[in-house]
């Protein structure tokens, strides 16, 4: 695998954690995010690196599309994170953090534990 891609993929993989550890020690509670401006801004700021990551990873090898789940509406969801950031559902982010986030760990860590045996 491209060393760059592996470095996409670990900065995926880092930013999926941080999300994780911004609940730690805590039920996540749907209302407690939203109340929470620092944690909605810090868990965007996640997304669009994921986004952005998974988006150099196709340019680069577009076999990925089929390696990582929903690839183009990853990068979709950062592009309106970044440029409709007026009109961002915290009701969407919060389904994609507890819908879509856990299955994109494990692609990733596969994707990664893949290329270092």
């Amino acid at each position: 695998m491209d060393e760059r891609i592996l470095k996409w993929l670990f900065d995926i993989k880092m930013s999926i954690d941080e999300i994780n550890e911004f609940f730690h020690n805590e039920e996540k509670d749907f209302f407690k995010y939203r109340s929470n401006l620092m944690r909605k801004r810090a868990v965007e700021r996640n997304l669009e690196i994921i986004g952005e990551a998974i988006n150099r990873i196709i340019t680069r090898d577009d076999s990925f599309v089929e390696k990582i789940s929903n690839a183009k509406a990853i990068i979709g969801l950062r592009n309106h994170v970044i440029h409709a950031y007026d009109n961002v559902s915290d009701e969407n982010i919060w389904s994609i953090l507890i819908n879509h986030l856990p299955k994109l760990k494990i692609e990733i860590d596969n994707l990664i534990q893949k290329e270092e045996k």
